[in-house]
């Protein structure tokens, strides 16, 4: 088995999980979030994009039902000992044999949390799922259960993330060499990712976001390229992985020279993460930190060109997405613990003069304050000719 973290660790996760599914009184737990399971087993793969679901009992007992070419994935990569294969063949349904297994394990009317909000379960599995199981047992949505003691890191679990950090770092440092006018997006892209490679590193939860002129405005990744102006904007945001854990980066550069709306947003974003620091403390809740970055950019006259949220969870993240609950939004109710990693963006994008700003990093909480775990400094990056 090629596990990341110790026996020890592994236990720990088991116990806290227990716990939790005593005190809402499950019997047993459908997990079909690939995260859920790689932080409970180590299960890596990602063959999660077909159907497959490990049941944990509230006996720490766990059974593995997937497809046949994640059988030695499993094996692999988790300490799940029993693994069972669901066949393809015909019009045979993974979920029917999901309910065969149930039975077999005497969960018949028990009490059974699921993950429902995952991109592990299409909404057709739920459909199904709910109609084959509603008669079978009693199904709760925990959807939030496991991601909300995922928020909360091991040293173990820091260690990676110190090191994705240092990766993150790493990428920009080589993008930097690349930047000029002139310079290609895809060119800039390779050294980007070739560093994480090169360190060790993974592939991102999601595509880097890169974009350039008008589509430094986006916050999204899409498909072309193209190469920068003697005086331009290039919008990155990007994160280190390692060990399938994230800490995220972003920043706008300037090609050329900085226009004074350049300069006018930066100086936003500067205040606004600022004022966020002075919030990512444990005690102060996700909607705190929404609200300090609000206030900070509607200050400077800038309301309309910011977004409804400034930031995220971070962890062991799978594709479509590295974002992790909670989310930094407007009321959110979320509370700060020490030891939680959290990406924080100051977005702004004036479509009005096409010009676009972004400023941020991933912190870790403490009780003392967040520390950045990002060496880059935060001053405005300019590259000219």
């Amino acid at each position: 088995m090629a596990l990341h973290f110790s026996t020890e660790e592994f236990s720990a996760r088991s116990d806290r999980l227990i716990t939790s599914m005593k005190a809402e009184k499950l019997d047993a737990m459908l997990l079909f979030a690939q995260e859920s399971m790689y932080w409970l087993t180590g299960y890596d793969t990602f063959g999660f994009c077909f159907f497959q679901c490990l049941v944990v009992t509230a006996d720490g007992r766990k059974v593995l039902l997937t497809r046949s070419a994640d059988q030695r994935q499993a094996r692999h990569t988790s300490n799940i000992s029993d693994i069972r294969i669901w066949v393809d063949r015909g019009e045979a349904s993974p979920v029917s044999q999901l309910k065969d297994l149930l039975f077999e394990m005497d969960l018949l009317g028990s009490r059974i949390g699921v993950e429902y909000n995952t991109h592990g379960m299409t909404g057709a599995v739920g459909i199904e799922l709910n109609a084959q199981l509603n008669s079978f047992a009693d199904l709760e949505d925990t959807s939030l259960l496991i991601p909300m003691l995922r928020a909360v890191k091991s040293p173990e679990e820091i260690a990676y993330v110190r090191k994705a950090a240092e990766l993150a770092d790493q990428a920009f440092d080589a993008a930097m060499q690349e930047i000029r006018p002139g310079a290609d997006e895809g060119r800039i892209l390779a050294a980007m990712q070739g560093a994480i490679f090169e360190g060790g590193g993974d592939y991102p939860g999601n595509e880097f976001i890169i974009g350039s002129g008008r589509d430094a405005l986006l916050c999204r990744y899409k498909s072309g390229r193209r190469q920068l102006d003697a005086n331009d904007q290039l919008t990155l945001e990007w994160a280190g992985t390692y060990r399938h854990y994230h800490a995220a980066l972003m920043r706008t550069v300037i090609i050329g020279t900085p226009t004074n709306r350049h300069q006018e947003m930066y100086a936003a974003a500067c205040d606004a993460l600022s004022a966020v620091e002075e919030k990512l403390r444990p005690g102060h809740t996700l909607g705190d930190l929404f609200e300090a970055h609000a206030n900070a950019v509607d200050s400077h006259d800038m309301m309309a060109h910011r977004l409804n949220a400034c930031g995220y969870s971070l962890g062991a993240r799978f594709t479509p997405s590295w974002m992790d609950p909670p989310m930094a939004y407007k009321d959110n109710a979320a509370v700060i613990e020490p030891n939680m990693v959290i990406f924080q963006h100051m977005i702004l994008m004036d479509s009005v003069t096409d010009t676009a700003m972004t400023l941020g990093r991933t912190y870790l909480t403490t009780e003392n304050g967040p520390e950045s775990l990002s060496k880059l400094p935060l001053d405005l990056p300019v590259k000219s000719g």
